[in-house]
């Protein structure tokens, strides 16, 4: 039963959290945060039907980069994140699809 209490270190940095078996996973972490960081500007935009090229190409990277990420995600805490941000991403990429898709005109 030893196995079962596992202890942390300080939560200092959004690797440390998201690396919780003690390995670097520097692809992943950046797969992780690009598709946050693409979810975000996603959502964000999709509040402006003016921005939907915007919205509509963030929102379909975020979804490309949170399906990569998933299959080469090595924790739960990453796999977590990239489910959250690819849901927000395709959110965003589907209002700006809605509001004039891809290119503009």
């Amino acid at each position: 039963m030893a196995q079962t209490v596992r202890r942390r270190k300080a939560l200092s940095t959004l690797s440390s959290v998201l690396n919780s078996d003690g390995r670097a996973h520097p692809v992943e972490n950046r797969l992780v945060a690009a598709t946050a960081v693409l979810a975000l500007v996603a959502v964000v935009t999709a509040f402006f039907p003016g921005l939907h090229v915007i919205t509509s190409w963030a929102g379909l990277l975020g979804v490309v980069a949170g399906g990569w990420g998933q299959m080469i995600s090595a924790t739960t805490e990453e796999r977590f994140v990239l489910v959250v941000g690819m849901v927000a991403a395709a959110l965003g990429f589907f209002v700006g699809m809605w509001n004039g898709g891809l290119v503009g005109g």
